[in-house]
């Protein structure tokens, strides 16, 4: 007897009740590995916050996971990361939200996250300081923060190296923007420093034995820290010049960066004693494997491709969020405010429309055995990041993807909210 992929669905999906138990199917898939890739539908959506803010608890308290990584800046998050662990000068978790300040804020600074900085500071503050689990930022478009934090940590160890790294980066500094910066380097205007951050890195690793000469975490997490800052500087540099390029090209040095931080991350926990077990909050664009949508064809990967093929599928988790209408907090253009805006409802021949009619409203769906099978023919795949334009919905928001190939599992959601931002009237 044959069954209709919705036959398969309604007889396999986990509904959801809103309790904590929803997650227990979750957490026994993840088992011992160790990265949760949680992704995310839209950059603008309460529910998926919430959901990954529970599920990431939970990781943390039952299975050891010791840190979350999310698809924000290194020094942006590092403040956040301070006050998680009980350090740092803020006295409350919006003060130390405050260093995201670069558009979109509203991803970051927003109610949801605001009530998850609160509960896991509460819950590391109930540890002992060696196991409290910190917040790292994966993504490198602080090109300027981080070439002063690499300064600051510089005049902190070795005031000559320090002022040698400010004549580094000093060409960096001609407009204090690095779209100009790349545009300019492109276009023979002026000349790049690629050579200087270079071998700024180049040195911090060479003197890394000095530095790291007075014992202790606080001394290892501060030259991580500068460490990773440098990173994102030479990386940066690269990036604002590959702008002018191909798209491919720029994707891939951003995603490569988020995947080179996460596994120079682990390493550190892990030669701090941890367990080097990190959930990971991105868009669904970034966790989902590449290879299972067009992004392969037109020369793209991701994180989520590149995690599994250097930890091995066994210790990935890939996880996707769908929603089939509802709000999002979202921009009509780059720069704008953010505004509430109506999700239309998903196109008929997408995953998102099939899961609406199988009448389920919430559910979580292992992609294994028949449901692997019932949806491995390419669907359309809705992607909402900081925009979205209802007038090109197709064009701008859909692309072709194998949703078993893509993810291990989703969680679908047929009608969604807008997160509320800190800033802006939702």
């Amino acid at each position: 007897m044959s069954h209709t992929a919705l036959d398969i669905i309604r007889a396999e999906a986990v509904r959801l009740d809103g309790e904590n138990h929803d997650y227990d199917p979750v957490l026994d898939d993840i088992g011992g590995r160790s990265f949760a890739l949680l992704g995310e539908a839209t950059h603008g959506t309460r529910e998926f916050y919430r959901m990954r803010a529970e599920l990431s608890l939970r990781l943390i308290e039952e299975q050891g996971f010791d840190a979350v990584a999310i698809e924000g800046d290194w020094p942006d998050a590092y403040r956040l990361n301070l006050f998680l662990r009980g350090e740092g000068m803020d006295a409350s978790a919006q003060e130390a939200l405050a260093d995201f300040r670069r558009f979109p804020r509203w991803m970051w600074r927003n109610e949801e996250m605001l009530d998850f900085v609160v509960r896991l500071r509460a819950l590391n503050l109930a540890r002992v300081p060696a196991r409290r689990v910190g917040l790292y930022g994966l993504d490198m478009y602080s090109l300027y923060r981080s070439a002063e934090a690499v300064v600051d940590y510089l005049a902190t160890v070795d005031a000559e190296q320090a002022a040698l790294a400010r004549h580094q980066y000093a060409a960096l500094d001609h407009v204090r923007d690095p779209q100009r910066y790349g545009y300019e380097v492109v276009h023979g205007l002026r000349p790049d420093c690629r050579d200087a951050v270079r071998e700024r890195l180049l040195q911090l690793w060479q003197r890394a034995p000095d530095y790291l000469s007075v014992d202790g975490r606080r001394a290892a997490d501060a030259y991580f820290h500068a460490e990773r800052n440098a990173c994102v500087v030479a990386s940066a540099e690269r990036y604002y010049r590959a702008m002018f390029g191909s798209r491919a090209g720029s994707w891939n040095m951003r995603d490569s960066h988020m995947v080179d931080t996460l596994f120079a991350l682990q390493g550190h926990l892990r030669g701090q004693g941890g367990a080097g077990k990190i959930v990971v909050w991105a868009h669904n664009s970034h966790l989902g494997d590449a290879r299972a949508t067009e992004m392969s064809a037109a020369g793209e990967w991701n994180v989520g491709q590149l995690v599994r093929e250097r930890a091995g599928r066994e210790q990935a988790w890939l996880q996707g969020f769908t929603t089939y209408a509802g709000s999002v907090t979202a921009a009509w253009e780059w720069d704008g405010a953010a505004d509430c805006r109506p999700v239309q409802a998903a196109m008929p021949d997408s995953y998102e429309a099939l899961f609406h009619h199988s009448a389920l409203d919430r559910f979580y769906l292992p992609m294994r055995h028949d449901s692997a099978r019932a949806l491995r023919e390419p669907r359309l795949e809705r992607a909402i990041g900081v925009l979205y334009r209802t007038d090109t919905e197709y064009e701008s928001h859909y692309f072709t993807a194998s949703l078993p190939a893509q993810f291990d599992a989703v969680f679908h959601l047929d009608e969604t909210a807008a997160v509320e931002p800190l800033d802006t009237p939702a």
